[in-house]
C-alpha cells in the first residue's frame, strides 16, 4: 500500500451498516471503492456456476486469478461489475453469502486475492470494506473502524430489505444463518473476523445509518483534515 494514498478500513460482520456507510464515505470524499465482500460472493457464485467444490482451493484459486471486477457508484448505490456486467442483485442472495463465508476461509482464496485487493489502493484514496481489511490487507491505514451490531438486530435488518424485494424469508432461520456465518468468520484460522488494532469500534444496534454516519465524518475530519474531499461539510 502507497503511504501516499489515503484508506479507510471499515470492517465487521454482515448487517451492521458497512454497505450504507461505505457508500455514502464513498460519495463524500470522491475516492475510490473496494467491496471485499463483493469479492468473495463473485467467487463464490462463478464456483457454484462452474460445478466447483467450495473446498477446492487451488481451483478456486485460478477462478479468482480471472475475475474482471469493478465497482460503479451510483445515484441508487454501489454496483458490482463483473465482466462489465451488473451483478450486483445476482450476488445478494443468503446462498452466495453463506457459500462467500465457505470459500474466505480458505488460504489459496485469500492469498490469490490480496493483490487484487490492494490494487484498489489508488489516488484520490480508497475506502475498503470487509472483514479483514484494517488487520490483513491495509493494516497500514490511518483511520481504521469496526462495526458491529447484535445478531438480533441485523437478522431483523436483513429480513427488512428482503421483504422490501419481494423474497419470502424467515426470521428465525436468518438469525440462526447469521450467527453460524459469525462463528465461521471469528473461528477461521486464515484472517478471522476481529478488530484492528487501533480500530475505532461503533456498535450500530441502536443508530441510524444517520447517526453512524455522523459519527465518521468527525472522526474522517479530524484524521485527514488537510486532505481535499469532495463535498466536505
Amino acid at each position: 500500500m502507497s503511504n501516499a494514498v489515503p484508506v479507510i478500513t471499515v470492517d465487521g460482520p454482515s448487517g451492521t451498516g458497512k454497505g450504507t456507510l461505505c457508500g455514502f464515505l464513498t460519495d463524500w470524499l470522491g475516492w475510490h471503492l473496494l467491496d471485499s465482500g463483493a469479492i468473495y460472493r463473485v467467487l463464490a457464485q462463478a464456483a457454484l456456476d462452474s460445478g466447483i467444490p467450495l473446498e477446492d482451493g487451488r481451483s478456486l484459486s485460478v477462478l479468482a486469478a480471472r475475475l474482471d471486477l469493478n465497482f460503479k457508484q451510483e445515484p441508487g448505490g454501489i454496483r458490482v461489475m463483473l465482466d462489465g456486467a451488473d451483478v450486483t442483485d445476482a450476488i445478494r442472495t443468503e446462498t452466495a453469502g453463506a457459500a462467500a463465508s465457505r470459500v474466505a476461509a480458505l488460504e489459496p482464496v485469500r492469498t490469490a486475492l490480496l493483490a487484487m485487493q490492494r490494487d484498489f489502493c489508488r489516488p484520490p484514496g480508497l475506502i475498503a470494506d470487509g472483514r479483514d481489511m484494517g488487520t490483513i490487507v491495509f493494516p497500514e491505514a490511518r483511520l481504521k473502524l469496526f462495526l458491529t451490531a447484535s445478531p438480533e438486530e441485523r437478522a431483523k435488518r436483513r429480513y427488512k430489505q428482503l421483504k422490501q424485494k419481494g423474497i419470502s424469508v424467515n426470521l428465525h432461520d436468518l438469525s440462526t444463518e447469521i450467527k453460524q456465518r459469525d462463528a465461521r468468520d471469528t473461528g477461521r484460522e486464515i484472517s478471522p473476523l476481529r478488530p484492528a488494532p487501533g480500530a475505532i469500534v461503533i456498535d450500530t444496534t441502536d443508530l441510524d445509518a444517520g447517526e453512524v454516519c455522523n459519527r465518521v465524518v468527525a472522526l474522517v475530519q479530524s484524521t485527514y483534515h488537510k486532505i481535499p474531499l469532495k463535498n466536505r461539510q
